[in-house]
């Protein structure tokens, strides 16, 4: 469905994306991730052709996005600072979506008046800023697109908003296959959100991963000794923290479940938990391998 390979991008001689390979299957949500400045805004530019790659091949079914308007014309991007027309209601921008989009559903954008419950008589930047993004979620959804991709999406909705809105955005990934890929910090949001997972850091990919075998793959565990920690302990495994809270040892451990308790049974520990992380935390520990650590933390 989406392609992207061997990209590079070069802003007055810094590189804000470097090689970077991306793939993306049809009707499914994927959630690009990264540090401040890892060029996921650059990324989603080019995909949505705003940007022209300086090299590699971005495709999205085959074909090249950049001043491509048959394609452009089924392909939404929100930006994470939405942009409207000046002194224009929410019907006359939608009009204006109307004439740029030949897939526009009026019947939609009339039903979703019901989920949205804003005056489409009423000048769009007299709205609040969560309103404004509720705007652009309206006209971009009435729009039926086959990607839709977005950038800090649900920043400025309330609890209640961001569940309608993800909830239409998964009836059309369920229904049409939509495909979906959102850029966020809010990991907690994302793993609520995403079926698979990429990663940037200094504008190159780290890894893309299904996110539930991403979660499968890294553990949290807990020991207590009753003497000293077993010198060999956990030498066969790819250790990412460690930490000593009292007598007790945390460990951040890359490796098969089976494995790690089928460890634990030799060494016979006192006290042993094997925990769960959650996709932020994940995304430390992976970070910190690759040079953004942060020390001492609360886990």
């Amino acid at each position: 469905m989406i392609e992207v390979k061997g990209v590079s991008k070069t802003f007055e001689g810094m590189d804000a994306l470097k090689c970077v390979d991306l793939h993306i299957k049809r009707g499914s949500i994927y959630g690009l991730l990264g540090t401040n400045g890892a060029g996921k805004t650059t990324l989603l530019k080019i995909l949505a052709g705003l940007y022209k790659e300086d090299k590699g091949v971005v495709s999205i079914n085959e074909q090249s996005i950049y001043e491509n308007e048959a394609l452009k014309d089924r392909v939404m991007f929100l930006s994470d600072f939405p942009s409207f027309f000046a002194h224009y209601t929410v019907r006359q921008m939608a009009n204006v979506y109307k004439n740029l989009y030949h897939q526009w559903d009026e019947e939609r954008f009339q039903a979703l008046q019901e989920v949205f419950e804003l005056d489409i008589h009423k000048k769009i930047q007299r709205f609040s800023k969560g309103m404004q993004r509720q705007v652009a979620f309206w006209l971009a959804l009435s729009t039926k697109p086959d990607v839709l991709i977005l950038d800090e999406p649900f920043d400025g909705l309330d609890p209640v908003m961001r569940r309608k809105v993800k909830n239409l955005i998964l009836q059309d990934v369920a229904e049409r296959e939509m495909t979906v890929l959102v850029s966020s910090h809010n990991l907690r949001e994302v793993e609520d959100f995403c079926d698979y997972i990429g990663v940037l850091h200094h504008g190159t990919m780290l890894f893309e991963r299904d996110l539930d075998e991403l979660k499968s793959d890294i553990h949290k565990v807990q020991v207590a000794f009753k003497g000293e920690v077993p010198p060999d302990f956990f030498e066969a495994f790819n250790v990412l923290y460690t930490e000593a809270r009292g007598s007790v040892m945390l460990y951040i451990v890359r490796g098969e479940e089976e494995d790690i308790l089928s460890h634990m049974n030799v060494h016979k520990p006192v006290l042993f938990d094997l925990l769960p992380l959650s996709l932020e935390e994940i995304f430390i520990y992976e970070m910190g391998e690759v040079g953004y650590a942060i020390k001492n933390i609360l886990v």
